[in-house]
């Protein structure tokens, strides 16, 4: 099965393949302005010719899936800033390649206040008030921002980024930190693996982004969990 968009597409046929079985074999073209899962299946930035192509020659291999809330993400799950950071994009349509990323931030985070978590996973515990947690099978999220640098979608493992309230300054020092992948080293920031991790908002709703699609579940905590192997995926050779 070929998934041809962004990653939200991505998203919701990997959930139909997931929620069937798991036995098809999925395939991306992507179209999209993100393209995060690209990345992780060797076609990112090919045009549609080119990626069909490198389809046809491609191996099959076994990622993880990540699970929370009865649905499957395949990428990144995030709360927090990165699900305001989503809202916002969301009432910009007009915006397209990096400016349609890189705008929602800049703009988000003028009206954002960090809420209050707890964060529990396994050797990790933390509460208090955090800019947000992004919950990664891949490297990036967002498009060009590199928040767990060490993932590997296929070694039963999520990676954790958990970044503490920053002020102004420190967030525009992290922004190209994060793009880079060096933010690893900054004191407001926390990288974990984990193969579940809880997570509970003390201040309001729980609010939470899917490989980029908004979630508001009726509860205010949730557990992220990894499900090895679980996704059949073609991968450009």
């Amino acid at each position: 099965m070929v998934a041809v968009g962004g990653d939200g597409t991505v998203h919701e046929v990997a959930n139909g393949v997931l929620r069937a079985g798991g036995d098809a074999v999925l395939g991306v073209v992507p179209i999209g302005s993100g393209n995060d899962f690209a990345k992780l299946v060797g076609v990112y930035r090919h045009d549609p010719v080119r990626a069909v192509r490198r389809l046809v020659t491609a191996r099959t291999a076994a990622f993880d899936a990540g699970r929370v809330l009865d649905e499957y993400f395949v990428n990144s799950a995030g709360f927090g800033f990165g699900a305001e950071v989503v809202r916002v994009r969301n009432a910009m349509p007009g915006l397209s390649g990096f400016l349609s990323y890189f705008v929602p931030v800049v703009r988000a985070f003028a009206g954002f206040r960090p809420g209050r978590f707890e964060v529990r996973a396994s050797g990790f515990s933390e509460t208090g008030y955090m800019m947000m947690v992004e919950v990664c099978n891949g490297t990036t999220a967002g498009g060009s921002y590199r928040f767990a640098p060490q993932a590997l979608p296929d070694d039963g493992r999520l990676d954790v980024c958990l970044v503490r309230r920053v002020s102004l300054a420190r967030f525009l020092l992290a922004v190209p930190r994060v793009m880079r992948g060096t933010h690893g080293t900054m004191a407001e920031v926390a990288l974990f693996q984990t193969g579940q991790v809880t997570i509970r908002s003390l201040d309001g709703p729980l609010v939470l982004h899917l490989d980029g699609e908004l979630r508001q579940p009726e509860g205010r905590e949730c557990t992220v969990r990894v499900q090895r192997g679980r996704l059949r995926v073609l991968v450009a050779q």
